[in-house]
């Protein structure tokens, strides 16, 4: 690739602007408070974008197009369950968790919400909640890198190596300067360019196969099982990819932006934007991989790189359908979902070693300016180790990815969900749900019983033992109640207010 390609000017273009979004944000960084969660000054539309970018990574726009590509629209199951699941999580989780976090000491992460919502002096909850935020997350750091490299490895051929450090060296500069401001107004630009790429994609591709009708005729006559919505999957395996929603109770990365909102009232709004931007963005990335198979059966001789690795099908059809200017702008969509999620991973790590370990144990009486440069310096130790796990693309701990999502969902998810819509549960509840589930997610993976996804009997058995311990135990303190009932209370005046407002 020549040094002043479309390509690359594109790519150094984008990069070079998140950079200086960093820059900005770095200026609006005054103490730890705007470092770790912003200020909570998000509005609505950088909460909703925020959210959305920080939740698909590169999976958006390479492995899901690349699954239905390969298996055909049966593999759409997730999405389905994964729009259900956002939705309900806007809905039951993010207003109430702004309320709540706020009530409760003003909590900036959620190890320190736990501690500070159950009164937990031991720090059990801070310390447990803490590990497992920064062991499956630095994995997902290094899954990110891994993903960074080898789209520039096969964009501008250059070594693996190299590669690791051009991908992950801009992210990792505007994580450093600005903090969740930098995240969360790059991860704004980051999804507007994501939405962009998944509109315009599909609709040239089906224009260039000459429209729905004659796609579906072509994938009819020689792969017809890909229409089949139920192709090769019993009820357990529909139930299975369903329960992937499930997981977005339990994402640190995606409720730290429900946390760091301007207000409660600001939620309503931005769940509209975001599930709008969130349906839109599925959809077109499973149209991309559906009309790919239709445009590859036409043009077998532009299919090669796609036959060898099925999630190129997005990039072989940016790179043969568009201008190579365009081109560049939609394959920097693809680093964009990369980046946008690989930043906020690296900030939630940060922020669990400064505020939920080195402050409470190393230094109770830190200043905010020693505690931001702390973490700071934690960003670049956790891409440091994350970048050596990536070394070796091919690390078997790399594939722990896999049940992460689970991981987080079943631990965190039912203690979230639980602790803000009932009063009585209790410090031992909470930490017996965070232990059952993350150990049913280990196990379940291990011995695949059923052929079930992990993270459904992981939430379950973590429900169970949540309430089950908490009904067993002494009730909370009479203080615990009464935070709880004072955040239940403003809470609940939004959605009266909502209601007064929409009547005529």
């Amino acid at each position: 690739m020549t040094l002043f390609s479309p390509m690359l000017i594109t790519f150094t273009v984008y990069i070079l602007g998140m950079i200086i979004i960093g820059f900005v944000a770095y200026r609006a960084t005054k103490n730890f408070d705007d470092y770790i969660l912003g200020g909570r000054s998000l509005g609505s539309v950088v909460t909703a974008l925020s959210a959305g970018a920080s939740d698909m990574s590169g999976w958006l726009l390479m492995g899901l197009p690349g699954a239905i590509y390969l298996y055909g629209i049966s593999e759409s199951w997730i999405a389905v369950g994964l729009i259900i699941g956002a939705y309900l999580n806007w809905t039951l989780v993010a207003g109430r968790l702004r309320v709540h976090t706020e009530v409760n000491g003003n909590s900036l992460t959620l190890p320190d919400y736990f501690t500070n919502r159950f009164e937990d002096n031991s720090k059990m909850l801070r310390i447990f909640s803490a590990v497992v935020i920064l062991i499956f997350f630095t994995i997902y750091c290094a899954s990110g890198i891994v993903a960074g490299a080898r789209l520039f490895e096969s964009t501008f051929d250059i070594s693996y190596g190299s590669a690791i450090w051009l991908g992950a060296g801009a992210t990792i500069l505007y994580t450093f300067l600005g903090g969740f401001l930098a995240v969360s107004w790059t991860d704004t630009v980051q999804a507007s360019l994501m939405f962009f790429a998944l509109l315009l994609t599909p609709v040239i591709t089906i224009f260039a196969v000459g429209g729905v009708e004659h796609s579906i005729a072509l994938i009819a006559e020689t792969k017809a099982e890909h229409l089949d919505l139920f192709k090769g999957l019993n009820i357990v395996a529909i139930i299975s990819l369903l329960g992937w929603g499930l997981g977005y109770f339990g994402q640190p990365h995606i409720l730290a932006r429900f946390m760091a909102a301007k207000s409660h009232h600001t939620i309503p709004g931005a769940r509209r934007i975001s599930m709008a931007w969130m349906i839109l963005c599925l959809i077109g990335t499973v149209a991309v991989g559906f009309f790919g198979i239709a445009f590859f059966q036409m043009n077998p001789g532009l299919g090669v790189d796609v036959a060898a690795n099925n999630e190129r099908v997005f990039i072989e059809l940016a790179m043969v359908l568009f201008n190579p200017w365009v081109a560049g702008i939609l394959m920097s969509a693809i680093l964009a979902a990369v980046m946008s999620t690989l930043s906020c991973q690296l900030l939630v790590c940060s922020s669990a070693l400064t505020e939920d370990l080195y402050k409470p144990f190393l230094r109770k009486n830190a200043s905010t300016t020693e505690l931001v440069w702390v973490g700071r310096s934690m960003v670049l130790l956790v891409a440091i180790i994350a970048i050596a796990m990536a070394m070796n693309p091919d690390s078997r701990v790399l594939n722990l990815v896999s049940y992460a999502w689970a991981g987080f969902g079943a631990a965190f998810g039912p203690v979230i969900l639980i602790s803000l819509i009932w009063s009585r549960m209790t410090r031992n509840g909470a930490l017996a749900g965070m232990l059952v589930g993350a150990i049913t997610v280990i196990i379940w993976d291990h011995y695949d019983y059923f052929k079930l996804y992990e993270i459904i009997p992981g939430f379950i058995l973590s429900s169970i033992a949540i309430i089950g311990v908490s009904l067993l135990g002494k009730a909370p303190s009479q203080s615990i109640q009464q935070r709880f009932q004072k955040a239940d209370a403003e809470y609940r005046s939004t959605e009266v207010e909502l209601v007064d407002n929409s009547q005529p």
